[in-house]
């Protein structure tokens, strides 16, 4: 059963999805902090100095912050954090977009310029003009 187990595991396919996750694990890291530390301060600012990630609906208790409600263990609605997160989607999903027309490209190109044909072999080469003395044979 483990050598089964390592059989699996070691295949190229498994190998190759677990590289992937890992990095696309690393790259939501990446769009996280880009979304929350680059993109959402100017549009606060722009917007009032909001602080996107503090902006809640309080749905019980007197709350003035979404560490406060938390702390407290009160009901609230993080639509900021929401927001955020719809952000990071947005971006990670255009990456992919652009990952995948860049390579549906790639593949059109590939399509579109056919091998050239292969060189004839000697034998064939030899065949045709056997073929073409007697042509010019028969023509007489």
């Amino acid at each position: 059963m483990l050598k089964e187990f390592k059989e699996f595991a070691m295949r190229g396919n498994v190998v190759d999805m677990a590289v992937g996750i890992i990095i696309g694990a690393a790259f939501g890291k990446i769009v996280t902090s880009f979304v929350n530390d680059v993109i959402m301060p100017p549009i606060g600012l722009l917007m009032g100095n909001v602080d996107f990630s503090n902006l809640f609906v309080n749905l019980g208790g007197d709350y003035t912050t979404v560490a406060a409600a938390e702390e407290a263990g009160g009901p609230i609605i993080k639509y900021g954090l929401f927001i955020n997160t719809v952000l990071d989607f947005i971006i990670v999903a255009f990456v992919i977009f652009l990952v995948i027309k860049a390579m549906n490209k790639m593949k059109r190109q590939q399509v579109q310029q056919p091998p050239a044909p292969p060189a004839p072999t000697t034998e064939q080469k030899l065949l045709t003009e056997i073929r073409d003395v007697l042509k010019a044979q028969n023509a007489h």
